[in-house]
């Protein structure tokens, strides 16, 4: 059949399951988005290209399939840049779509050419894959190399370029194909690993299964969920696989924050590692907590790349494949033979849900301006419980890894990356995913939600169901803390503080959404809850104690551990 270039490009994404779009129109991408629309995909235009990129990654963690985003050629690509570097540590794979000047204008010796760079070299360093379409039946090949190297091995973001001579041409082609027909789909582990693996795990008086990031944008829950309960043992979240399992929340305690995942960690004789780098935030598996017991401690780790098994600590069984696979493939392995609970699982339990009690009875209140640690109790109290969570800021992420109440299904943050600002544009992707359908909250600081508040209108436009709750103390809190414990309370702080006056509600209203104003403890929760009722888009501003804020930051001594460099 004959088509037009960027007609090809859609078809090709649709036969992976793709059907949404974020990017400016850039001139060589109008006719694509256009088209797109017709065949019933969401296209979404951001404020900023960098959200565009922040917003498919977050597309991608919802559904579990690569995503995409479109660049304008020179200004909007290098815009791009930075969600591009986010999606490489982010493991997420994102396919970012630039347009180019034609090849007669680039490979000419000239100076002073318009909107124009060459962006594959210096995009290449931040992705997988770096490729240019310089001929029209190359589209093809090309965008399947590109999904390839995307989703093979450690998932992560690829660069496509489209030159403006290249786009409007027309191919004859056939349908495209499914995604086996070129690419290695559900790879599952070697049948004698996994009954090594099950022999180990029957054979472990003390197992846990340490779960990270790629559980969940893996979307494999389900099937991890039928595992943790053959194993009937304690799952340990990753800092980045804060995501709660359905069934699995009351044992389910996060890495270093959480006395009962550290007991845990401590005495287990076997870790069976799902979805995880096993990288600084874990101690790489054995620093810190793991040093106990470490010499009669078995590992099991089920990895993608095979490049990454034995890189930062030694397994004793690597299966290699698609955790979506080898999982189903452990879980009928373990069928017949479910374990009995460890004798210490009850009192984990236990503990644990005294703790978080303590905890939100412990957090300091009536304080006006808030105690971060209440605002986190009260805005997780309030979470709904269907909701998807969104995290972004410092000291704000900080107080909630100790302080939430709450134990959403569908969490996403920056961990690995660190990147601020990714919140609402995450918020914005993640209720385009899930198509508007479950209530959202993000909860920041409010330097890190200025960096993209322009898509607030975003948000406002595409009438989502997101409350953003935003712990202001008019600063960079984490960095205020670091001035103070380097140079004492008294220092001077050059660069840290900001305008006191700015009132992110009224912010908030001026684009369309609805926005509430609170300096009290009692007032979080009913704000919150008008925030849902308004039917808006909303912003909570919650005046925030700013000498807490910088000063006060629970388990920071452990989250410092992290960057203990040469100890690890």
């Amino acid at each position: 059949m004959a088509v037009k270039v960027y007609e090809r490009v859609l078809q090709l994404f649709e036969a992976e399951g793709i059907g949404t779009i974020f990017g400016i129109p850039d001139p060589n991408f109008v006719h694509l988005f256009h088209l797109a629309e017709e065949r019933g995909w969401d296209v979404v235009a951001p404020h900023h290209e960098e959200s565009a990129g922040f917003m498919a990654e977050a597309v991608s963690r919802m559904t579990g399939r690569p995503a995409v985003c479109v660049g304008t050629l020179g200004p909007g690509m290098a815009n791009m840049a930075g969600a591009m570097m986010c999606a490489k540590v982010e493991n997420s794979p994102v396919v970012f779509l630039g347009g180019q000047r034609a090849r007669i204008t680039e490979q000419r010796v000239r100076r002073g050419r318009i909107q124009f760079v060459r962006q594959s070299e210096l995009f290449a360093p931040s992705v997988k894959y770096a490729a240019s379409i310089e001929y029209a039946d190359q589209t093809d090949e090309i965008i399947r190399e590109g999904l390839r190297k995307a989703l093979s091995g450690t998932p992560g973001p690829v660069y496509i370029e489209y030159p403006s001579h290249v786009i409007q041409e027309e191919l004859d082609v056939p349908p495209a194909a499914p995604p086996e027909t070129y690419r290695l789909v559900g790879q599952t582990a070697g049948p004698d690993r996994i009954a090594e693996a099950a022999a180990a795990v029957r054979a472990a008086e003390q197992p846990i299964l340490l779960v990270g990031h790629g559980v969940h944008t893996a979307r494999a829950g389900e099937q991890v969920k039928e595992l943790a309960d053959l194993m009937a043992c304690p799952v340990i979240q990753t800092s980045g696989g804060t995501s709660y399992i359905k069934g699995l929340e009351d044992r389910t305690w996060s890495y270093g924050f959480s006395p009962s995942a550290v007991d845990a960690v401590v005495r287990s004789d076997l870790c069976l590692a799902i979805g995880t780098e096993l990288g600084e935030p874990v101690h790489y598996g054995r620093g810190r907590h793991w040093l106990e017991n470490a010499a009669g401690r078995t590992w099991i780790l089920i990895e993608q790349d095979p490049g990454a098994i034995g890189v930062n600590r030694p397994v004793d069984v690597p299966l290699v494949g698609d955790l979506r696979a080898v999982v189903p493939q452990l879980v009928e392995a373990l069928a017949g033979s479910p374990r009995t609970p460890s004798p210490q699982l009850a009192g984990w339990i236990e503990q644990d849900a005294a703790r978080l009690a303590e905890l939100a009875e412990s957090a300091p209140s009536g304080r006006s301006p808030v105690h971060p640690a209440r605002l986190v109790v009260e805005a997780t109290r309030a979470f709904p419980p269907e909701g998807i969570m969104v995290r972004d800021g410092g000291a704000t992420t900080i107080f909630g890894w100790t302080y939430s109440q709450a134990k959403p299904h569908d969490v996403l943050w920056n961990q690995n990356f660190g990147h601020l600002g990714t919140g609402l544009p995450y918020a914005v992707g993640a209720g385009v995913a899930d198509g508007g359908a479950r209530p959202l909250m993000l909860i920041t600081g409010d330097s890190s939600f200025l960096f993209q508040i322009a898509e607030l209108e975003t948000a406002a436009r595409l009438d989502l169901p997101l409350v953003c709750v935003v712990a202001v103390d008019h600063a960079w809190g984490l960095e205020v803390g670091v001035y103070k414990r380097t140079f004492g309370q008294e220092a001077r702080m050059p660069g840290v503080h900001w305008s006191t006056g700015t009132r992110l509600d009224k912010v908030a209203e001026g684009f369309g959404c609805h926005g509430e104003y609170v300096d009290r403890d009692e007032d979080i929760a009913p704000a919150i809850k008008r925030a849902y009722a308004s039917g808006k888009t909303a912003v909570v501003h919650v005046a925030v104690d700013p000498k807490a804020n910088s000063e006060e930051m629970p388990s920071y001594a452990e989250f410092r551990t992290w960057y203990a460099e040469g100890m690890q």
